[in-house]
């Protein structure tokens, strides 16, 4: 589901490769539960200060199905 025209937290971390990827995107050391840290935000939500601290790695605004009207635009 998308709001706003962006993605929700779940489509985030499946769009840049999944929890594991993710968690080594931050840094996150597995064997320390960064994979099932961040596998916790598909249902809870990734937390504000985290997404404020890596937004570099989070701010992703295109949205993951662009309507038709503006792929068409683009083209033009």
């Amino acid at each position: 589901m998308v709001f706003n025209g962006r993605m929700t937290d779940r489509e985030l971390i499946e769009r840049l490769g999944g929890p594991a990827k993710v968690a080594a995107l931050l840094g996150y050391d597995k064997r320390e539960g960064g994979v099932q840290r961040v596998h916790n935000w598909l249902s809870r939500g990734i937390p504000a200060r985290v997404r404020l601290q890596h937004a570099w790695v989070l701010d992703v605004s295109a949205p993951a199905n662009p309507p038709a009207e503006a792929a068409n635009a683009a083209a033009f």
